[in-house]
């Protein structure tokens, strides 16, 4: 009697361990393909996102539907696609944008944009009129308008170069802008349907498939290289078993 109950104990613990092993790698994989961290390297998008910070991109959303104005995307850079930039989506496929200076008009209104810094205004690109924004691409700008390369530099941001959307900051914490990053749809509320006179096409190159490649690090903290989802991974099966024992 005692041999089976040993044996019944032991076929209970293998399977669990099974079960957790399973269950682990797949949500290892969900969460691959839903959410990514990404490392900000440079102060383009200043004052909303600060260099050094670590968020998280949802890349799940771009699945069911496409950026929209006002989004913060992570691409594949055009001109370093080697790279990884962090830019806002301000015109979509078949808008007519205009730059100039430092006015921003889409479909022929001038945006209000509070995420501008006025200290951070400014455009060491040539001022343009009536650009046309191509069918499956993005014209993008940094929020840091003075210092930035984007779309005034290189062109728009083809579909297949996004990657998802910067949804979370969530290191380092004690910030200014930790947590969820904050909609702003109410700027892009009057834009009208395209319409009026094209002066020109905004430019597309290397376009190429998005991947969060090693391009750029993301490490979980300043401290070490140990990336969210993996760590996440590998404390799951014990959380698991203990939830199971627990409730047993």
């Amino acid at each position: 009697m005692e041999i089976e109950l040993d044996f019944e104990k032991r076929y209970r613990l293998v399977r669990e361990i099974i079960e957790t092993v399973v269950l682990t790698v797949l949500m290892f994989l969900v969460i691959r393909l839903a959410v990514q961290n990404f490392n900000i390297d440079g102060h383009s998008m200043e004052p909303g996102l600060h260099n050094t910070e670590l968020i998280l991109v949802d890349k799940w959303s771009y699945l069911f539907r496409s950026p929209t104005r006002g989004d913060i995307v992570v691409f594949v850079a055009p001109p370093n696609p080697s790279q990884d930039y962090i830019k806002r989506v301000i015109g979509l496929p078949g808008d007519i944008v205009t730059i100039k200076g430092n006015a921003v008009y889409v479909n022929g209104v001038l945006l209000n944009e509070p995420y501008v810094d006025p200290h951070n205004q400014g455009n060491p690109y040539p001022s343009f009129s009536n650009r046309l924004v191509p069918p499956n691409t993005y014209l993008v700008l940094g929020d840091n308008r003075n210092g930035s390369s984007d779309s005034r530099d290189w062109g728009c941001v083809p579909r297949e170069n996004i990657v998802g959307r910067a949804a979370l900051v969530y290191w380092p914490l004690g910030q200014d802008n930790n947590g969820l990053l904050p909609g702003v749809s109410s700027v892009f509320a009057n834009v009208p349907a395209p319409t009026g006179k094209v002066g020109s096409v905004c430019q597309v190159i290397n376009a190429r498939p998005a991947t969060l490649g090693p391009a750029t690090p993301h490490p979980a903290s300043p401290n070490n290289g140990v990336d969210m989802n993996m760590l996440f991974a590998v404390l799951m099966p014990g959380v698991f078993v203990g939830v199971r024992r627990r409730r047993k």
